[in-house]
Formats: C-alpha cells, structure tokens, sequence
C-alpha cells in the first residue's frame, strides 16, 4: 500500500491516482490517517482485501487495535501483518511498549 501525506498529494495526485490503480493509497495529515483512495474499477472482493488492511493498520497506529487484533481484522498472518506496518513505518515498538515491559520485569528481577 502506498502512503502519501496532504501537501504531496496536493502537489501531485497523479502519482497517487496512479497507485490507487493497484492498491488503496492512504493519506497523512501530520503523520495520522486522514483518508483512503480507492481506485473503482476493482471489484468490491479486491477493495476489501485491500481495504482491511489498511483500516487495521489505522486502528493499530491509533491504538485502538491491539497487534494482535488488528492482524486478524486484516485478515493477514502476524507476520505478514508486522510486515505491512513497516512498509508504512509504523512503529511496533513503542516508549509506551517498553515501559509496561519493563515494570512487569522489574517485579521477577527483585
């Protein structure tokens, strides 16, 4: 899936109509899903199996999805899935991620 922000777009759409033509484009405003391009010619089967992957990956950044939950949205193994988020460079790890690790960790290691 390719990922444009508000000012490249409005620079050129071309470059996102053309990659709408073969997966949905998802566009930024300040470094947040704002919207999704889909191109009407692929049949409505083809736009969701795009599709959901691109909203599990919106719901994820947001945290509203955990990983997990939002691997199983896209329909895509964890793996795939992970993958995908960092083709969008999408942080899997985050500060937030390593704190809460490392207060369950603290309580084994005293």
């Amino acid at each position: 899936m390719y990922a444009t922000n508000v000012r490249n777009l409005k620079k050129n759409p071309s470059v996102a109509l053309r990659e709408a033509e073969t997966s949905p484009v998802l566009i930024l405003k300040g470094n947040q899903p704002n919207a999704l391009l889909l191109h009407l010619s692929d049949s409505l089967i083809e736009t969701e199996k795009s599709l959901l992957p691109a909203l599990a990956s919106s719901l994820y950044k947001d945290g509203t999805l955990s990983l997990g939950a939002a691997a199983k949205l896209s329909k895509m193994s964890l793996s795939d899935f992970i993958q995908h988020l960092a083709h969008l460079s999408i942080d899997i790890i985050t500060h937030d991620t390593i704190n809460n690790e490392a207060k369950d960790i603290s309580a084994w290691i005293k």
